[in-house]
């Protein structure tokens, strides 16, 4: 499952949708809004999206991690909107029977995302705003 949230992401709600007695590892990975970057002091950002393909491409990372290693459940959730220093702007999380593979799928996911999915940000700074830039690693 992946979605695209103007809503704060509830860590345990997404934890829940993935929990399976099957299952005896989990891995999840929280990013926050953190207060600088590229030697900036960071105010606030704002995340947006091409909602439509963003989801579309969102399901197909999620999916073919499915198929690449061998886990039961896998969730992302990624914020759009304004947030603030302190935000979860994305949650990924993976269950699976065996704790590497938890791993090796949720590195897989967090940076297929960062990677593929249409989501820029423009950033807030003391002095200014960045202008949009894409949501890269």
């Amino acid at each position: 499952m992946f979605t695209l949230s103007d809503q704060p992401i509830d860590p345990r709600a997404m934890k829940q949708l993935i929990v399976n007695p099957q299952s005896g590892g989990f891995v999840s990975f929280e990013g926050w809004v953190r207060n600088h970057n590229r030697g900036q002091t960071v105010i606030a950002l704002h995340y947006s999206a091409h909602e439509k393909l963003a989801l579309q491409v969102g399901k197909q990372i999620i999916e073919h991690a499915k198929e690449k290693f061998e886990i039961n459940e896998a969730a992302c959730s990624h914020r759009i909107g304004q947030l603030v220093i302190g935000d979860l702007a994305i949650w990924v999380g993976v269950s699976t029977d065996h704790r590497q593979a938890a791993f090796e799928a949720c590195q897989y996911i967090l940076s297929s995302v960062k990677k593929d999915v249409p989501i820029w940000k423009n950033e807030y700074y003391e002095n200014g705003e960045s202008g949009w830039i894409e949501n890269i690693r």
